[in-house]
């Protein structure tokens, strides 16, 4: 981590500059450093809550500008695929130009992206508008994210602000159905976009006033070879399960973009060996307890899936809920999360550190999904849909806190920006993975129930409860394998800082 004492004499500005970030490195308090938390709260907020705060405006969109369902797939996958395919480049970005720089840029644009696609006449320039919104958020998520990891070093503050922040993140999608539902219903399907504008504004005006803008110090060339690499390779690998959840696992373009896609992941992996600035420097990833964290947020972005795509269907079309009251269904979920997400990172972390808690979410939210396929078409929400809820919010919480702290526990504050980022890498790559996995799982099983059956209105609901079924046990299966996973990699005991101050991590 660079020195700041090199900067003490040059002018006024550059002391204070070189005072906060001393004050940062021997673990002092920032000034205003829980506005601050307020700030990226509210900028990480709005971006997955943007995940699924859309799909349920997607209905109103289509029937007012008169688009066919293969392009409705569009609105999502664009936005999709801008945010993962540069979420790497966007979080090296923030440590390269300064982290209140690319956080503010990254409002700015989200925010216009978002009125863009507000006032859309047709479906196309909603898609861009939504292309575009990806875009400026994989710019904001990593230095949002960066932003807490170097402002919060005491660990008992830096415990309660993973907490809170973990708990948005997990919090995000559910929030946004909810949202999605109120203003869809309430007043039209344009305001989930429009709604960026206020929460931007707001974080803007936060970011002005109190997160500082420390610049590293000899700013290294940024790496063009391995950005290109990165951002084609993670395009193709999220386009190819996009096509893969439209037309099968048989689609050409599936196979293509995957085969393509990979070759050009690890070109990159061989390239970063190599680089004089490499994009993600393997110190990053190297360590256990941060492999371990990536490798766990990515099964959990796959798994948790199960929940909010297909349970939001169970109550839809089998219980016959409103989009409002599906949207309130999820709250005892928040609640849960928000919750563990606290108990994990204040008392649990401090004392056990990451092995038994992170893998104990995992427990938990296998644990869910398979009570949730105890669901038929007399289940109700108070004895039969609420109690897994909880039990997978518990579980959330456990996972998501703990993980993103231990994800940027002890990386040096240069590489904070794209460590960050491989942290919401790996969520929205997982995410992408999980959706075209289990949407193609359940198309299949609902098929097969159906075959030979008369297709009678009993017979078809059947058939997608064991659809939904079918989805609940493969997302199961996903939190067991990283039950293990996480088990196995993370190290025992609470984590300390190297005393060497390189930024690694021992026990």
């Amino acid at each position: 981590m660079a020195r700041p004492d090199s900067a003490t004499t040059s002018s006024p500005g550059a002391s204070q500059t070189a005072r906060d970030a001393q004050d940062v490195e021997q673990g002092r308090r920032v000034p205003h450093e829980w506005m601050i938390l307020a700030v990226v709260s509210l900028a990480q907020l709005m971006v997955v809550l943007d995940v699924t705060i859309v799909t349920i405006a997607l209905p109103r969109a289509q029937e007012d500008l008169g688009f066919t369902n293969a392009t409705r797939q569009w609105v999502v996958t664009a936005y999709a695929l801008s945010f993962g395919s540069l979420l790497l480049v966007g979080g090296r970005f923030a440590d390269l130009f300064g982290r209140r720089t690319a956080l503010v840029a990254g409002l700015v644009g989200f925010g216009m992206a978002s009125a863009l696609a507000g006032i859309a006449p047709n479906v196309g320039v909603l898609i861009v508008g939504r292309a575009l919104q990806g875009m400026f958020g994989a710019l904001l998520a990593p230095a949002a994210l960066s932003v807490l990891t170097t402002t919060f070093t005491r660990p008992a503050e830096r415990n309660r602000a993973f907490a809170v922040y973990g708990a948005v993140a997990g919090a995000g999608g559910a929030i946004g159905l909810l949202l999605g539902g109120v203003l869809t219903e309430y007043l039209n399907w344009r305001w989930t976009l429009f709604v960026n504008l206020l929460i931007a504004g707001v974080a803007l005006v936060g970011a002005r006033m109190f997160v500082p803008n420390r610049r590293p110090e000899g700013r290294p060339a940024l790496d063009l070879p391995g950005t290109a690499l990165a951002c084609s390779g993670l395009f193709l690998v999220v386009f190819g399960f996009s096509r893969a959840e439209q037309r099968g696992w048989s689609s050409p373009q599936f196979f293509v973009s995957l085969i393509i896609g990979v070759a050009l992941l690890a070109a990159f992996v061989r390239w970063q060996a190599r680089a004089r600035h490499p994009l993600l420097p393997a110190r990053v990833v190297n360590e256990r307890n941060r492999g371990a964290s990536f490798l766990g947020m990515f099964i959990t972005g796959a798994g948790i899936f199960g929940v909010f795509l297909f349970l939001t269907y169970y109550m839809q079309l089998i219980l016959k809920y409103s989009p409002v009251k599906t949207g309130l269904a999820f709250l005892p979920m928040v609640a849960a999360l928000m919750v563990a997400a606290q108990i994990a990172t204040v008392t649990l972390l401090p004392r056990v550190g990451p092995k038994p808690v992170v893998p104990l979410g995992m427990g938990l939210g296998a644990i869910g999904m398979l009570w949730l396929t105890q669901l038929d078409l007399t289940s109700g929400y108070a004895a039969h849909v609420l109690p897994p809820l909880l039990v997978l919010g518990s579980g959330m919480g456990l996972i998501f806190a703990p993980a993103m702290a231990m994800a940027t526990y002890g990386v040096g504050e240069n590489d904070a920006g794209v460590a960050s980022a491989m942290v919401n890498t790996c969520q929205q790559v997982g995410g992408s993975i999980g959706v075209a996995m289990l949407s193609s799982l359940a198309a299949t099983a609902a098929a097969n129930y159906a075959k030979g059956k008369a297709p009678t209105g009993l017979v078809q609901a059947q058939a997608q409860l064991h659809s939904y079924a079918t989805a609940y046990r493969w997302s199961a299966a996903f939190f067991v394998v990283g039950m293990v996973i996480c088990f196995f990699l993370y190290r025992s005991g609470a984590p300390k800082l190297d005393p060497e101050g390189q930024g690694a991590v021992h026990m």
